[in-house]
């Protein structure tokens, strides 16, 4: 861990200097929307938007808090910013990502100088030189790539007593709002980054929940699209039946503008043969829930603080003309057991088949030689927790094995008729639910130690969209209310999803304290 740390210490001091007669920008709480407008009306550049940025990572997330959000700068993010500082005044707009700069999670490769590593030191050495089709379209559309972001270490699929959020290449993300608390994983370092404005947006990925729980957890939009919709060549895999990039930002809004440059068919991928790109951003209407009818699930044991929390974002629904209808929570028997079958068998193939494409320098290129790697780095891979996943992962069939195949079959078919049942029973074009409480204490002996509601496990295994909105402070620490709708729903619940956002107004910038201000209670919005 020392070494790490220094290397924090290395890349903070390696940070540019901004030369003295360069403007000042505040980029605190400053939305990707108005990052583009202060650039089209001259009152800021792409370049010095962007050494802001770095500025702030370096003084907050490598210094001050400590957050450890960010596991590696982009070396070129500079030089991203000053060509298209030189397109902008060559008249050449390529959109309202032009300029931009995005964290990228580090399990999604970009053509940088920057290693992937899915936080583990097994891919440190993982410099692929190539971009995610997901990362390609996002510059193509003049975003700057400013880094990659912290994770839970190999998206939180190694052990089933992880630390969410700590990676032996990263350390541990702490919670922006808390820092003795998680920032939920594995999307964690996404989730910090952006509640901390070291950047406007950050791309996270999900399997099932580590776009919503960092999201909500860390008080910011986040969308887990539907299945299809967002390329996962060059990512780092868990499953492709249930593996997704997805957006995370502070507003819906910013949601929307850059989830509309995610989308794209890629031949590779063959489960995005039939994504089409739409202006999200274009539709979004304060009155969107004017006569929607919403379907309401509220989940057994809520806590008194946050069934009132829940209470007050169904008046807001209300107040916005949305027709509320209570529905009962169905309970598939054995979808948790069916879907864990599902990850750990796509587990094995697809990483084995990643690894298999990564550069000479990376040494452990099948899942048993990741295994003998952790084994024998123990002191610095496993210092919390095991590899108890990846073992039984090892152990696995393929993807023929029969077991498996029905444990798919099974867990789609309940996920989605759960859902769809749920929608058709309310008459109902979405659903909404609380995506969790607030976040628990980091713990390195226990791992997570969370029993409270979960928006996520139904729409990651369906694949269909789920989108979670700040709902307020519960003793002082960010929730969030999700919004699922059916596959290809995305419009709907970002219309509703703003709608209600533009109504509650319930994020609350973090303050970064050392713990919990429990007494804040429901005072906080």
């Amino acid at each position: 861990m020392r070494r790490i740390f220094i290397g924090f210490l290395l890349a903070a001091a390696a940070l540019p200097i901004a030369p003295a007669l360069a403007r000042k920008v505040a980029v605190d709480e400053v939305s990707l929307e108005r990052v583009q407008a202060m650039m089209t009306a001259g009152q800021a550049t792409s370049v010095e938007v962007t050494r802001a940025y770095l500025d702030r990572i370096a003084a907050m997330d490598r210094r001050g808090p400590t957050l450890r959000s960010v596991i590696a700068v982009n070396p070129d993010a500079l030089a991203q910013a000053k060509a298209l500082d030189a397109e902008r005044r060559a008249g050449r707009i390529r959109g309202p990502l032009h300029g931009v700069p995005v964290l990228i999670k580090d399990n999604i490769e970009t053509a940088d100088a920057m290693a992937t590593t899915a936080g583990s030191l097994a891919l440190k050495d993982n410099v692929t030189r190539r971009d995610a089709p997901v990362v390609a379209a996002l510059r193509r559309a003049g975003a700057v790539i400013l880094g990659k972001t912290n994770l839970s270490e190999w998206a939180n699929i190694r052990s089933t007593h992880a630390m969410s959020g700590w990676s032996a290449v990263g350390g541990l993300v702490r919670n922006p709002y808390a820092l003795d608390r998680t920032a939920c994983g594995s999307s964690s370092g996404s989730g910090a980054a952006v509640a901390a404005s070291f950047a406007a947006a950050a791309v996270g990925t999900e399997t099932d929940g580590s776009v919503v729980c960092p999201s909500s957890i860390n008080g910011l939009v986040g969308l887990k699209p539907s299945i299809g919709l967002v390329s996962r060549t060059h990512v780092v895999p868990i499953s492709h039946s249930q593996d997704t990039p997805g957006p995370m930002a502070r507003s819906v809004r910013d949601v929307a503008i850059l989830f509309q440059f995610m989308v794209a068919a890629d031949p590779a991928d063959p489960a995005t043969a039939g994504a089409v790109t739409r202006d999200y951003a274009a539709g979004l209407s304060v009155s969107a829930l004017s006569g929607m009818r919403v379907a309401v699930l509220r989940p057994e044991g809520l806590s008194a603080d946050m069934a009132a929390r829940f209470d007050a974002a169904l008046a807001v629904l209300k107040g916005a003309g949305a027709i509320l209808v209570e529905v009962k929570a169905p309970k598939p028997d054995g979808i948790g057991d069916a879907e864990f079958t599902v990850l750990k068998t796509e587990l094995k193939s697809d990483l084995d088949a990643y690894l298999a494409t990564t550069p000479p320098a990376v040494t452990a290129r099948t899942l048993d030689q990741l295994i003998a790697f952790n084994r024998a780095q123990a002191t610095t891979e496993m210092p919390f927790f095991q590899q108890e996943i990846f073992e039984e992962a090892a152990k696995t069939k393929g993807l023929a094995d029969p077991a498996y195949r029905t444990a798919r079959a099974t867990s789609l078919r309940q996920a989605s008729e759960a859902i769809d049942g749920m929608l058709r029973s309310a008459g109902a074009q979405v659903l909404v639910e609380p995506t969790y409480a607030g976040a628990w204490l980091s713990d390195p002996v226990y791992g997570d130690q969370y029993g409270g509601p979960s928006s996520s496990e139904l729409p990651a295994i369906a694949g269909y969209p789920n989108l979670t909105v700040p709902m307020g402070l519960v003793k002082g620490l960010p929730v969030g209310l999700s919004f699922i709708a059916t596959r290809g729903g995305e419009a709907t619940v970002l219309g509703a999803g703003y709608a209600y956002e533009q109504r509650a107004k319930a994020r609350t910038a973090p303050r970064y304290l050392a713990q919990a201000d429990v007494g804040e209670g429901l005072s906080g919005r």
